[in-house]
């Protein structure tokens, strides 16, 4: 990511910027804010003409943002700090929820405009929604779309309009303890299922649990399944097609699946399907368990936990080298955009811009142990520098957000948290699949 191209302006050229377009300029202290404060009232999306100038108007006053980052409040907390130090009489509130529950009620709470001036969505099913519920303000003609990457913030446009920005560049594919997998002599990560399976046996030979697995919060559970289909289905779009009823999970493509995680049941720690995210970061952390089966947006958290040893990063394959396609999983998400019901756009803009710059940018992402889509981001965290080999490899763009109905997606993740817990796999899936059918059919 490191690139030169759209190289993000000055400061003394944005000064101008904002000071011909009536935009003021709000700071990299926003990305914290979440969910709480007084946002505003009154407003529609459209395109930066049709809002007859929504954006313009001064920074001051107090904005709300609306996200789901609880690990990252500390370097956020700093960057307000710095935002309300450049910019006096504004003010930022944050409302941080857990990710569940900002994927089940964010939308509501953001459409009223009382919270959310700047919200962020996930890729995928929220992001859909909220722009058909006109939630998100067209950022064409703002310039700041200009400050990213702009092969990685498709997952942010609709029909050529860029609604949304993208900001975290994240694998979806778990985190490993390199000490742990040297003593038990693994020094790559492995390229087949039988060199998985042998992985988990040399760690449990060491008597530590070979996977940390939060399978009873589907959310994070959900992470595992991108890397088990993968290289298992017949195309790459395939959880949008078994959202149509072309595929579906009563097919040999995804009962093999669901075998092969009734084939890694032994690995997990005990009574993995009612655990949570934070006991297995936890059990990570202190070295109890060689892999946690979340993503590159816990390495910071674990950290915080007090874990000291290397971290790399290793996604199951499940079928043989020859057959392997992808290597691992990415995601582009944590998808920022201004709230179209807010009273208060030129201070929300600004404060995307801000965020959306060089310097906010590398602070938060080195601060974060994050990759972002933003150009020109100056990575110096060691735990992204151990890990900027994955930016090169062949991953595949995270499946499971290609569900834009959360109950068919839901369906079909239980199937596999329900063969962990000892239902069949024929069981499982003919369950998930009636599910999906009376949603397909509604």
């Amino acid at each position: 990511m490191n690139t030169n191209q759209n190289r993000p302006l000055s400061r003394a050229a944005l000064s101008r910027r904002r000071a011909l377009q009536l935009f003021g300029a709000t700071g990299s202290a926003a990305f914290l804010a979440a969910c709480a404060g007084p946002g505003s009232g009154g407003g529609d999306g459209g395109t930066s003409e049709e809002n007859g100038g929504a954006f313009e108007g001064e920074v001051d006053g107090s904005i709300s943002f609306a996200h789901w980052r609880a690990e990252d409040q500390a370097i956020l907390a700093e960057l307000i700090e710095e935002f309300i130090a450049e910019h006096e009489g504004v003010s930022i509130s944050q409302d941080i929820s857990p990710s569940n529950d900002y994927q089940s009620n964010a939308l509501q709470q953001i459409r009223t405009g009382n919270i959310g001036d700047l919200f962020v969505a996930f890729r995928g099913a929220q992001f859909e929604d909220m722009v058909d519920a006109g939630l998100y303000t067209d950022l064409s003609g703002t310039g700041v779309p200009d400050l990213y990457n702009a092969s990685l913030i498709d997952s942010g446009a609709r029909d050529g309009v860029q609604y949304g920005l993208p900001y975290q560049l994240v694998f979806n594919q778990p985190i490993t303890n390199l000490d742990l997998l040297e003593q038990a002599g693994i020094t790559e990560p492995p390229g087949d299922w039988e060199g998985w399976l042998a992985m988990c046996e040399a760690i449990m030979s060491l008597d530590k649990v070979p996977m940390a697995w939060s399978g009873g919060e589907i959310g994070n559970a959900g992470h595992l399944f991108n890397a088990m289909v993968m290289n298992n289905a017949p195309s790459d779009d395939m959880c949008v097609k078994i959202e149509t009823g072309e595929y579906k999970v009563t097919d040999d493509w995804f009962l093999h699946t669901l075998s092969q995680y009734e084939e890694l049941r032994p690995y997990f720690q005990a009574n993995s399907t009612g655990t949570a995210v934070e006991p297995v970061q936890q059990m990570f952390a202190q070295g109890d368990a060689a892999l946690l089966m979340t993503g590159s947006f816990h390495m910071a958290a674990v950290r915080e936990l007090g874990a000291e040893f290397p971290f790399g990063m290793a996604a199951p394959v499940t079928v043989s080298a020859e057959e392997r396609k992808y290597e691992g999983v990415h995601n582009a998400t944590f998808v920022l955009g201004v709230n179209s019901a807010s009273d208060n756009q030129a201070t929300a803009l600004e404060f995307l811009r801000f965020l959306s710059e060089s310097g906010p940018a590398s602070t938060y992402a080195n601060g974060t142990s994050q990759h972002l889509t933003v150009s020109d981001v100056d990575y110096d965290n060691e735990d992204l520098d151990a890990t900027t080999d994955w930016l090169d490899k062949e991953t595949m763009l995270a499946a499971r957000f290609q569900f834009n109905d959360l109950d068919i997606r839901n369906a079909a993740e239980q199937a596999c948290i329900d063969v962990v817990g000892g239902t069949s796999v024929d069981e499982a899936a003919e369950q998930a699949q009636e599910i999906i059918d009376q949603r397909i059919n509604r």
